[in-house]
C-alpha cells in the first residue's frame, strides 16, 4: 500500500460479517458457546456418551447433566457450518468451519466421527490479534517479522499456540511494513485490519475448495508475504517451497514437536523417488524452524515455551543429506545469530519463576541438557 493511503496504526474498525456467516445459527450450540465464553473456557467438546464439556487451562470439565447422542451432535453442529464444510462431512465424515456469534465472537468448529458417531470440538476464537511482544516468547521470535524472503515453519502439538504465534507475527509485518500479505486458512482464525500492510485472507471451503488453489491463486496476486495455515498434503507443500524458493515470505505450520521432525515432516509426506529432490529445495527455501509448547504456569494458566532453529550453510547441509538429527547442533552453533534450544527456554522460564521445575523436566527433549543448565 502507498504510503499516502496507510491507515493509521490504531485504525481498529470493524470486520464485516459476510453473508455467509450471517446466514449461520444454532440456537442449541450458541447456548452452550455461552458458558465457554462466561467462563473463558478454550473449547467446547461434544462426543456421544458425554454431557457437553469445556477445556478451560487444559482442565475438563462438564457444563450440563444432559448426556449426548452423536445424532444429537450433528443436528446441533451442522447448522452452524458453512454449506462446503456440511458437504465434506457427509462425503468424507470430517470437517473444519468458522462459526460467528453476535455478542459471543468467533469459534473454530471441527465435526468428525468417533465410535460411528458425531463429535465435535469447538475452539473460541480471539477477538484481537495479540502483540507479539505480549505472547511471552523469548525476543528473537520477534525478528522473523523482519525476514524479506524464505519459508518459516511452527511447528507443535495441536493447541500449542502455532497459529497465535503466526498472527503475531503478521501484525507485525502489517504493522511496521508495507507489503500485501495474503493468509490462507481452514477456517480463519484471527481476523487482521489494514493497518500499513494490505492483508487478504482466504478461507478454504468458502473463498476457494483447497489449499493448492488457493495457494496457486495466490502467487498470482504479487504477494510478498503468503500464510498457508497448515501443511496437510504434499502438493500444497510443494507450491510453498517452490512460492519461499522465489522470493516470498511464507509462514507455516505443522503438528510436529521437535526442529527436526518439523523438517521431515516435508520430505516424508512425498514418495519415496520425490523425498530427495524436495529436500535439495527444502534446504535452499527454509530461513527458520521454531517449535513450541505450552507448559502450564506457576499463577495459572499457561506459558510457551519454545525452539527456534535459524537455518544457516551447516542446517543446508544437513538437510539436503537428510541427516537431521545434527540440526540440534546447528542450533548450538548459531546461538549468536539468534538461535535457541527448548531447553534453554525452559530453563529461563523456570529461573523467571513462571514454571516449576518438575514441568520443565516434563516437556524437555533433552532432560540430560536441561538438567545441566537449571545447575548454572
Amino acid at each position: 500500500m502507498a504510503n499516502d493511503q496507510r491507515l493509521p496504526i490504531d485504525d481498529q474498525r470493524p470486520v464485516e460479517i459476510r453473508p455467509a456467516d450471517a446466514a449461520l445459527t444454532s440456537p442449541r450450540l450458541n447456548r452452550w458457546l455461552e458458558h465457554l465464553v462466561a467462563e473463558k473456557g478454550s473449547d467446547l467438546l461434544l462426543v456421544s456418551g458425554a454431557p457437553p464439556s469445556i477445556r478451560h487451562d487444559g482442565i475438563v470439565r462438564a457444563i450440563d447433566t444432559e448426556v449426548l447422542a452423536g445424532s444429537d451432535i450433528e443436528s446441533t453442529v451442522l447448522p452452524a457450518m458453512h454449506p462446503g464444510a456440511r458437504q465434506d462431512f457427509h462425503e468424507a465424515q470430517i470437517a473444519d468451519s468458522s462459526y460467528r456469534v453476535q455478542g459471543l465472537g468467533r469459534f473454530r468448529i471441527n465435526l468428525h466421527h468417533q465410535r460411528g458417531m458425531a463429535a465435535a470440538a469447538i475452539r473460541a476464537l480471539p477477538a484481537d490479534v495479540p502483540a507479539l511482544g505480549n505472547l511471552n516468547l523469548p525476543s528473537a521470535v520477534e525478528d522473523l517479522a523482519s525476514l524479506q524472503r524464505g519459508l518459516v515453519l511452527v511447528g507443535g502439538p495441536a493447541g500449542s499456540g502455532k497459529s497465535t504465534t503466526v498472527a503475531a507475527l503478521i501484525h507485525e509485518i502489517n504493522q511496521q511494513h508495507a507489503r500485501h500479505i495474503v493468509t490462507i486458512e481452514d477456517p480463519i482464525e484471527y481476523e487482521h485490519t489494514h493497518l500499513r500492510s494490505m492483508v487478504e485472507q482466504v478461507e478454504v471451503g468458502i473463498d476457494a475448495p483447497d489449499f493448492p488453489t488457493a495457494l496457486r491463486a495466490a502467487l498470482r496476486q504479487a504477494p510478498d508475504v503468503i500464510v498457508v495455515g497448515e501443511m496437510r498434503d504434499p502438493e500444497t507443500m510443494r507450491i510453498a517451497v517452490a512460492a519461499a524458493e522465489t522470493g516470498h515470505l511464507v509462514f507455516s505450520t505443522l503438528h510436529t514437536t521437535d526442529v527436526a521432525s518439523t523438517v521431515s515432516r516435508i520430505s516424508d509426506s512425498f514418495p519415496l523417488e520425490r523425498q530427495n529432490t524436495i529436500r535439495q529445495e527444502l534446504a535452499m527455501a527454509l530461513t527458520a524452524v521454531m517449535t513450541q509448547n505450552l507448559v502450564p504456569g506457576k499463577q495459572g494458566g499457561r506459558v510457551p515455551a519454545a525452539e527456534l532453529l535459524l537455518v544457516g550453510y551447516g542446517a543446508r547441509q544437513h538437510i539436503r543429506r537428510n541427516a537431521l538429527q545434527h540440526l540440534s547442533q546447528e542450533i548450538t552453533l548459531t546461538k549468536s545469530k539468534g538461535s535457541f534450544s527448548l531447553e534453554e527456554s525452559l530453563a529461563q522460564l523456570v529461573r523467571n519463576g513462571q514454571i516449576d521445575r518438575e514441568d520443565a523436566l516434563q516437556y524437555a527433549n533433552h532432560v540430560d541438557d536441561l538438567t545441566t543448565l537449571l545447575k548454572t
